[in-house]
């Protein structure tokens, strides 16, 4: 499509606060469930941990985020999107509290279902006020913006979190999650009008019948499976990152908040230019470009010999571009599918099926990989590499299919897609 006939239209002052917002949101809800990975290697030593032990605690969060997700669905269109958000982003607040104070694995385990049971929620229910408030060509950039929240996480949340676990223990990270995000919630309370625009058009009189007729729409469920796809590499990668490079590659712990920071710049580079280029250009080549670079990089990465500090940090942050150039088209692709009266629904849906598959990834990658002493290598490492190179091209043609969809979409209601 001719790009010169495309118009662009502007942000409006309260635009750009709920781009600002959401962005804060979601650097809180990331900044917890990544901190994981950096702390995993400190965890598994400290609450005796093995590697099915935290690939559990990792995936109790997904499945508890995945299930609530579910539940929520059909009654996510039915309120203030504002009071959705309010509501889960304090339970948030409350199951990061519980992480913080967590002495065993146990604990730990149950803090993270409960933290997921309300962040997992808050994704889903962003992502519809951004199909709400904004126009299709202007998404792109939101979502470059709103997915710049995972730079800043790994730039300032991720390095000055592991400073604070190597200087005051691991708590004291998830404290920090707590004190931001309550600014956060005072500032949604106070500032965010309502979104409700959605509550004038609804039909279902039922909420699990909105549930069942939003499930059940052939169209939507290839969405449900592209984006359930797209979350498996992550799962199956991220959370044993930190013991990978610590014992693997050797690392050490002071060396890992360099490492995170470098790749969140790289993010923080790549995620405007994304944005820009994902309102501009075909979303799925663009996704396609992303998929060849993060296959390529994580069969290098995934099969590393002991490398120094310097190389480490180049290969992750080709890594992370390549993946954050994937998930800017496909979110933003996603966001076109379902119907105004089904956003929050579809939403929260999408949310779960990416969840519950993370979860399974995780758990799965908690048993390919093995250590056979707490200070040992992990092994099968490789192969996780390649398992994660064979969904990513599964997912390209997923997002395909997607792609055509929404362009059919488009022609039918007379509106640009791309």
């Amino acid at each position: 499509m001719d790009t010169q006939k495309i118009e662009i239209p502007p942000f409006t002052p309260h635009q750009k606060f709920i781009i600002a917002i959401l962005a804060l949101l979601q650097f809180t809800v990331i900044l917890d469930f990544m901190v994981i990975s950096p702390l995993g290697d400190i965890l598994m030593k400290t609450l005796d941990m093995s590697t099915a032990n935290f690939g559990m605690v990792v995936s109790a969060y997904a499945f508890s985020a995945g299930i609530s997700g579910l539940l929520a669905a059909g009654f996510a269109d039915r309120f203030d999107r504002k009071k959705l958000l309010i509501f889960f982003y304090t339970g948030f607040i409350i199951g990061t509290l519980c992480c913080a104070f967590s002495p065993n694995y146990q604990m730990l385990l149950a803090s993270r279902i409960v933290t997921g049971f309300f962040g997992g929620v808050i994704g889903s229910v962003s992502l519809a006020i951004v199909t709400d408030l904004f126009a299709v060509n202007q998404r792109g950039r939101v979502m470059g913006f709103i997915q710049m929240a995972f730079a800043s996480s790994q730039i300032l949340g991720i390095p000055i979190g592991i400073y604070f676990a190597n200087l005051w223990g691991w708590h004291s990270a998830f404290l920090m999650i707590v004190l931001l995000a309550s600014v956060i919630l005072i500032a949604v309370i106070f500032k965010m009008q309502p979104v409700n625009k959605h509550l004038e058009i609804q039909s279902d009189k039922s909420p699990f019948l909105h549930l069942w007729h939003t499930l059940s729409n052939k169209n939507y469920q290839i969405g449900f499976t592209a984006i359930a796809f797209l979350s498996v590499g992550g799962f199956m990668l991220q959370p044993f990152g930190s013991a990978y490079l610590v014992n693997n590659i050797h690392i050490s712990h002071a060396q890992l908040p360099m490492v995170f920071f470098f790749t969140g710049v790289s993010v923080l580079i790549i995620m405007p230019l994304i944005g820009k280029l994902s309102d501009r250009i075909n979303k799925f080549k663009l996704f396609t470009i992303g998929s060849v670079i993060s296959i390529v990089m994580i069969l290098i990465y995934t099969n590393l010999p002991v490398v120094p500090l310097w190389e480490v940090v180049a290969l992750n942050m080709i890594l992370f571009m390549g993946i954050m150039s994937r998930m800017v088209p496909a979110t933003t692709l996603n966001t076109s599918i379902p119907e105004v009266k089904d956003r929050g629904a579809y939403m929260a849906i999408t949310s779960s099926m990416q969840q519950i598959a993370g979860g399974i990834a995780a758990i799965c990658a908690g048993y390919i990989v093995h250590q056979q002493t707490k200070t040992s290598p992990l092994e099968n490492y490789g192969l996780l590499g390649i398992i994660i190179s064979c969904v990513t091209l599964t997912t390209v043609f997923l997002i395909y299919r997607v792609s055509k969809m929404v362009q059919r979409k488009a022609d039918t209601i007379k509106i640009p897609a791309e």
